[in-house]
């Protein structure tokens, strides 16, 4: 069904993982769950993680054209970058871990440009800018009571993650619709980091 202009998506940017991160995923998370079978925590599916660099919330699907674009004049701005995932983490709500993660690095600075950028093309469409600093990860677990969160949370931290790095090549505009199994994402555009090396600074 054709969407109305002013029908609600709630949207967001990101980057994808390659399918051999998000098996080792799959591992780390099995381990925990094994380990920690009664804590309540709703577990990312794997095939999902990604790394958000913005969070646009809900807009009028005739304003997703506008979001495409500036994802492309963003992308054309940038060149392909590594990015190291490794390191594990958790979220604080007085004292309980909230969210489990493993770490993202970003030596070259380059999501964080990109991420930049992406807040000026935002907030030139009348969107918020993100007031907390920018921290990406990948989201391993959201832990749905406080009991046992702080044994999961220790496990978590204790169980290597041994670091590793993958090629960026593209932003992706998404959109997640709530369904029974929970969220859905659905890539809505892709946009290739086309800028050459040898130009980065002449902008």
């Amino acid at each position: 069904m054709t969407p109305t202009p002013n029908q609600l998506w709630r949207m967001f940017y990101a980057v994808e993982l390659p399918e051999e991160f998000k098996a080792r995923f799959a591992e780390h998370a099995a381990r925990l769950r094994e380990a920690a079978p009664d804590v309540k925590a709703s577990w990312e599916r794997p095939e999902k993680i990604h790394v958000t660099v913005k969070f646009v919330g809900e807009v009028e699907a005739g304003r997703v054209g506008a979001l495409s674009e500036a994802a492309g004049r963003v992308a054309a701005r940038a060149e392909p970058f590594d990015l190291t995932v490794g390191g594990t983490g958790a979220f604080h709500t007085q004292g309980n871990p909230r969210v489990l993660w493993v770490g993202v690095e970003d030596e070259s600075g380059a999501l964080a440009r990109v991420q930049e950028r992406l807040e000026d093309e935002c907030s030139a469409l009348g969107i918020p800018r993100e007031t907390r600093p920018f921290h990406p990860h990948l989201t391993v677990a959201r832990l749905r009571a406080a009991a046992g969160a702080k044994q999961l949370g220790t496990l978590h931290r204790a169980t290597a993650f041994e670091s590793a790095s993958f090629r960026v090549t593209e932003l992706v505009l998404m959109r997640s619709e709530l369904g029974p199994g929970g969220s859905e994402y659905t890539v809505v555009s892709r946009h290739a980091f086309e800028r050459a090396r040898d130009t980065e600074d002449a902008a």
